[in-house]
């Protein structure tokens, strides 16, 4: 008997879906297990990585200072925060100038990448549709992946970051040793988010024009110009004592925190708050893959 034979007799004897199983045939728009699409996504690793790099070396590529922006941008976004609120709004409070430089500095760069997380995550399905509808692999890779174009642009500019920190008299220090695991939290932290966002942004368009305003409200309410602890006073001399301790534990507020606490002498963190960065890390990461896998066939189906 042949291999074609053999197949169709089973086939005609209701084998079929063993007959796929054993063959490695999988059933296209159907959402695959859990520990197989964790084996598929692992098994994309190199593909994932390839396009990360790729689309981190075409950023600014016709721009005549290329990936010297990835540096400028956030340095003179610092620039400008520091004349608005360092200087005509009074927000560095009691800090001298360069320590709120050091301070504003290690913000603005931390939550750039955040927010850039956020945005290319709202970008990763609809912005690939001809991708997804064409190809058969774990949807996964992509705001993965361009969550990782956003690490391959940072770590440059955190060098940048080290040095803007140490020449304003901040470190370095044993607490420097810290600073890599604080920034891998916030790197599992905003890929669980942007998984998150991409499966919303897939459901409802619409909401990807939320994202500027959500964006926005967290710039100014996540203590990236100002220290929140300074307008604790504020929050209960105005009746809204509950909000101080939401303000100060949001996620974005801890890891900014958790950030500056490694890189300043003149910050320090308890166990609280990279319990609470450990936490938020592990939360977003698992449930933000769990939450856009149980969606997996659904995209590119629109």
């Amino acid at each position: 008997m042949t291999v074609d034979t053999q197949y169709m007799t089973r086939l005609r004897a209701g084998e079929g879906a063993a007959l796929a199983d054993e063959l490695g045939l999988q059933q296209i728009g159907v959402r695959p297990p859990l520990r197989r699409y964790l084996q598929a996504l692992w098994a994309r690793r190199q593909f994932t990585l390839t396009m990360a790099t790729s689309h981190a070396r075409a950023r600014n590529f016709n721009n005549y200072l290329g990936q010297l922006w990835n540096i400028l941008n956030p340095l003179l976004w610092s620039a400008v925060y520091f004349l608005a609120f360092g200087l005509l709004l009074g927000a560095r409070g009691g800090m001298d100038t360069q320590t709120y430089v050091a301070f504003l500095v290690t913000g603005v760069f931390m939550f750039r990448f955040i927010s850039s997380a956020m945005m290319v995550g709202a970008k990763s399905i609809s912005g690939n549709i001809s991708l997804v509808r064409s190809l058969h692999f774990p949807r996964a890779v992509l705001p993965i992946s361009s969550v990782l174009t956003e690490v391959v642009v940072l770590l440059p500019a955190l060098v940048v970051l080290c040095l803007i920190v140490l020449v304003t008299g901040q470190g370095p220090s044993w607490g420097w040793l810290l600073f890599p695991p604080a920034t891998l939290l916030i790197w599992m932290f905003s890929t669980g988010l942007a998984l998150i966002i991409a499966r919303l942004v897939a459901d409802v368009r619409d909401l990807s024009n939320l994202l500027p305003f959500i964006t926005r409200l967290l710039l100014y309410t996540s203590g990236v110009f100002y220290s929140i602890e300074r307008f604790r006073d504020s929050f209960y001399d105005n009746g809204i004592g509950w909000l101080y301790p939401v303000a100060e534990n949001q996620p974005v507020a801890v890891y900014l925190t958790l950030a500056r606490s490694t890189l300043m002498d003149d910050m320090s963190s308890d166990g609280r708050v990279w319990l609470l960065g450990g936490g938020y890390a592990v939360i977003f990461l698992v449930g933000g893959f769990l939450y856009f896998w149980r969606a997996e066939e659904r995209y590119g189906r629109d």
